[in-house]
Parts: C-alpha cells; sequence; structure tokens
C-alpha cells in the first residue's frame, strides 16, 4: 500500500512499518512494540472491529490510561473508518456517562475495574465492552477480550474513509457547561502532525516523551507527529518526578512537551547530567510559562531549545514561538504554524492593527469539523471570514473566543478571554460544569465559581458558596471530590451571599474583584 493510497493516518504508519519495522515505535513499561508489530496490532484489531458489526463512522470509546492498548484502540478506530473518542482517565463516572450517553458509542475499550465504577453512574446498554487486561468469563455475553479480538487474523476489510471524514471527537469543557465533542477529521490528523513536526523537526532518530492525556488535543498529537517521523513513543502516566527522571536516563528521551504544571513538577525533580543532556527541546503548552519557570528549564536542559505553543482544541494547533524569539519576546504565543494563518479581528469583523486588541481567528487545514451534535454552538464558533473569497464557496474559521493583539512585528500575545472559561493545569473548564456539581452537595445553598489566576496553573478555580445553616466546607469537598477530577476541585470560598447584577444575575466581576480585595486585606487562602 502506499502512503497516497490511503487517505487515513494509517497511510503513514504502514510506510515506517515497510522502511523501519524493527525499529521500536512504541514503549510503556516493560512493553513494546516495533513499528511492523504495532501495524500488524492496528490491521487486526481494526478488522475485528468492524466484524463486531461497527458501521461506517460508529464511535469507539476508549477510556484507559496512556497505554500500549489505547494508542492501538485509537489508530485502529481510524483504520477501521471508525471514530475514536479518547476519554480522560482522571474523569469521574459522572463525566464518563456525559461522554457516552452525548456520541453514543457502540463499543468502550476499558478495564473491567473502570467497567464496574462506570456501571452504576453510566447507560452501557447496547455497548460491547472490549476488556483490557482481563479475559471475561463469558466469551459470548457483551463483554469481550481485547487481546483477543486484537490478535484476529486480519478477515473484515475497513471501511471506505476520505480525509475529511471524522476520525476523533475530542471533549472539552464549553461555556455553556457540560464538556461537548470536538469533531477531528483525518485530514485535521495528518495536516496537524505534518505542521508540528515541521517546526519541531522531529527526527525517526527522536525518543519522544509522551506524558499528556490521549484525550487531550496536544496528547494526541505527540503520537500522531511521532509516528509520522518514525520516532520512538515513550508512554508515561506522570506521577513523581523521580521515576521518570530515571525513564529519561534509560530511553534516551529527545523531546518532551508538557503544561505548566507538570513543568513546575518536572523541574523540581533531581535532574542528573546523564538524564537530561540528551533532551533536545521541550514544548510547553495548554497555558503560559512564567518567566522563572522557563529559566529553571532552560538550566535543567541546556542543550535543549524551548518551543512555547498556544492551541485550541478547535484548530488542534495555531502557534508557536520560535526558540531564537524567547529571550526578546517571552510573553509572546509567537506566530501561526505552518499550513494556518491567524487573524486578530474586531467586533466588526475588520483586521486590528498592532497593539488593538482583538478576536484570534483561525484559518487553514487545522479547523476542525464542528461540534458534535451542538449545531448551534457550531454556527457560533465556526463562521466564515468577513468578506470570503469572491466566486468560491465558504471557507470556515473558527472563531478562538480568546483575546490577542500583534506587535509591529506580527507577534501574537494573549489578553483573555470572552467568556468566563477557566484555563487550568491544561484544561479548559466551564464554570457552570463546577457550579452544577457544587449546587447538588446537599450543604451548599447557592454556589458561583470563577478563576483566579496562578503561578503553577495559570488559572484556579475558586467556589464561592452560601452554606446551609450547620454547612461544613470540609463535607462539600468531600462531595465534590466524589464527583469531579481533581483538576476541576474548587478553592472554597464561603460566604453569606452572593452579588447580584441590576437583573438578578450573578455578578462574577464583582465576585472575582471582592475575592481579590478579601485576599489582600483579611488573608482569604489562595
Amino acid at each position: 500500500m502506499s502512503v497516497s493510497a490511503d487517505p487515513t493516518f494509517m497511510a503513514f504508519l504502514t510506510r515506517q512499518a515497510q522502511v523501519r519495522g524493527e525499529a521500536t515505535a512504541l514503549v510503556c513499561g516493560p512493553q513494546s512494540l516495533t513499528y511492523a508489530a504495532l501495524h500488524a496490532a492496528v490491521s487486526n484489531l481494526a478488522s475485528g472491529l468492524v466484524h463486531l458489526g461497527l458501521a461506517p463512522r460508529d464511535r469507539v470509546a476508549i477510556f484507559l490510561d496512556a497505554t500500549i492498548e489505547a494508542v492501538v484502540s485509537i489508530l485502529a478506530a481510524w483504520s477501521a473508518g471508525l471514530v475514536a473518542v479518547p476519554v480522560n482517565p482522571k474523569l469521574k463516572p459522572r463525566q464518563v456517562g456525559h461522554i457516552i450517553a452525548d456520541c453514543a458509542p457502540k463499543a468502550l475499550v476499558t478495564t473491567a475495574r473502570r467497567a464496574g465504577l462506570l456501571a452504576h453512574d453510566c447507560d452501557l446498554e447496547g455497548l460491547s465492552l472490549l476488556l483490557v487486561g482481563s479475559a471475561p468469563a463469558d466469551s459470548d455475553g457483551p463483554d469481550l477480550d481485547w487481546k483477543a479480538l486484537s490478535e484476529r487474523a486480519a478477515d473484515a476489510p475497513p471501511h471506505r474513509s476520505i480525509d475529511n471524514d471524522p476520525a476523533a471527537i475530542l471533549y472539552t469543557s464549553g461555556s455553556t457547561g457540560l464538556p461537548k465533542g470536538v469533531v477531528v477529521s483525518h485530514r485535521n490528523l495528518i495536516c496537524g502532525a505534518q505542521a508540528v513536526n515541521a517546526y519541531l523537526g522531529t527526527r525517526p532518530d527522536d525518543v519522544v516523551l509522551a506524558v499528556l492525556p490521549l484525550s487531550f488535543d496536544a496528547g494526541l498529537s505527540q503520537i500522531t507527529t511521532g509516528l509520522m517521523a518514525g520516532a520512538k513513543i515513550v508512554l508515561h502516566g506522570f506521577l513523581r518526578a523521580k521515576p521518570l527522571i530515571t525513564l529519561c536516563e534509560a530511553e534516551g528521551v529527545t523531546m518532551i512537551t508538557a503544561v505548566p504544571p507538570l513543568w513546575r513538577l518536572i523541574v523540581d525533580g533531581p535532574w542528573t547530567p546523564a538524564a537530561s543532556r540528551g533532551v533536545r527541546l521541550f514544548a510547553n503548552t495548554g497555558g503560559h510559562m512564567s518567566a522563572p519557570l522557563l529559566a529553571e528549564l532552560r538550566a535543567c536542559f541546556p542543550a535543549a531549545r524551548p518551543f512555547l505553543m498556544y492551541g485550541l482544541t478547535e484548530a488542534f494547533r495555531s502557534t508557536y514561538l520560535d526558540p531564537s524569539e524567547v529571550d526578546r519576546r517571552p510573553d509572546s504565543i509567537g506566530k501561526a504554524i505552518p499550513n494556518s494563518e491567524i487573524l486578530v479581528l474586531d467586533e466588526r469583523g475588520a483586521p486590528c492593527p498592532p497593539g488593538q486588541v482583538g478576536e484570534l481567528v483561525h484559518r487553514g487545514a487545522l479547523v476542525t469539523l464542528g461540534y458534535w451534535n451542538r449545531p448551534e454552538e457550531t454556527a457560533a464558533r465556526f463562521r466564515p471570514l468577513p468578506g470570503g473569497r469572491p466566486g468560491l464557496l465558504a471557507e470556515m474559521a473558527v472563531w478562538s473566543g480568546d483575546l490577542v493583539e500583534t506587535d509591529a512585528e506580527g507577534f501574537l500575545y494573549f489578553r483573555g478571554r470572552r467568556d468566563e472559561m477557566i484555563k487550568t493545569s491544561g484544561y479548559r473548564i466551564s464554570p457552570l460544569e463546577i457550579e452544577s456539581v457544587l449546587s447538588e452537595a446537599p450543604d451548599v445553598l447557592e454556589a458561583a465559581v470563577f478563576g483566579i489566576d496562578d503561578e503553577a496553573l495559570g488559572q484556579r478555580p475558586v467556589g464561592a458558596v452560601v452554606l446551609r445553616p450547620g454547612g461544613s466546607p470540609q463535607a462539600v469537598e468531600m462531595f465534590v471530590a466524589a464527583r469531579l477530577p481533581g483538576y476541576m476541585a474548587p478553592l472554597l470560598w464561603p460566604l453569606a451571599s452572593l452579588p447580584r447584577s441590576p437583573n438578578g444575575k450573578i455578578d462574577r466581576h464583582d465576585l472575582r474583584t471582592r475575592y481579590h480585595d478579601a485576599r489582600t486585606t483579611i488573608g482569604v487562602p489562595s
């Protein structure tokens, strides 16, 4: 099969299996797969998925840690003409249940333990459960052994795909509350990997450390960029710095991408010259990296070039700052990545001159297909550019909601958001989603959530709560911890009442101002 014959990412994996078949593709703990073995595993699992009766563009949810099985499952879905839905392993059953209800997958790849946890909060009726790590007791029941299915002889041809078909759904929090699915095409995946590799210069001899969730666009991008380049990808569930440092030394890691909170943990580890000297570049995404943290990382990895990146799930990746510019303009998010154009437009859709704040608008091959089953929100965010291209069909651009400005040389600077979204630990979080959980707590009468700046996290959610008589903040914290992942847990701020605007709505701006005043004058925790 030639690369041009297959419009999906499988073409690049096929090519690597042909020219680098014995080279290591994936490493996870004691497990590893060569490119030839990875290609065979993906092909066989893809055949097994089709054999199960999954139709073209049916969804396959993958609720696993970043493991070889997770990567094989995502690639197999793409190869079979299905849609992969990687689910963040940090999510609690409540959030996973929403994703399953929203995109209605026909199969769920997970472990027996996770499936048992989901059964109490999620409707799994009608799903084929592909269990990793344990064989089901009844092979004729709805539960299937992932390993057995992935080792089938390839006898069912994949469904036909074109490059603009949906390949994945990545769930990201939205301003309306619960997470919404961004639909990513095969074209987005391929063009995104080509663009990132163009400026990072990923090589076949690179060793890519993958510590970000595969449900995160940057985490998935590490897989596609690494495999497209023929590099070795080392999957690692980040827990503590010391094992990561040992891993970097043992595997000879050359490339690391992380978000600021992870960088803070990484840089605090006892790095040895043997572990750090092989790192030739590190890339930051998911939020602004502070100057002190950047300085510490550059001291830790003296041979590495720093790449500061900006992206949004709706366009996968948008800008990067060339390492040669980092010292001159460390606060910049850079310029457009290859094969993309970034515009700064005012409220009328007119271009903003340098120094004027406007909305970042992204056009190009990385603009995704919109939100799953949300036509109104898709129409609001994905719109043609004003003026268009006379005589041609309208081209969709994505209006990010991020406020930016350019300097005289065209470098971009982030200035804020049009909505109330909170950006923490690399995730965009809706205050409404946290508020809905707080409001369900028996001890809470009323709640409002907003974000405050945080040096390590980017922003941190704060939950202003009015407690019922006798209510306990500790009880509220326990209630939230059982229902939200740690990165969404807010810092609680008990109040007697919440400020409101003249129309009766909670005044978040006033609430945020009061919080900062209280923290300064009376020492509210931060």
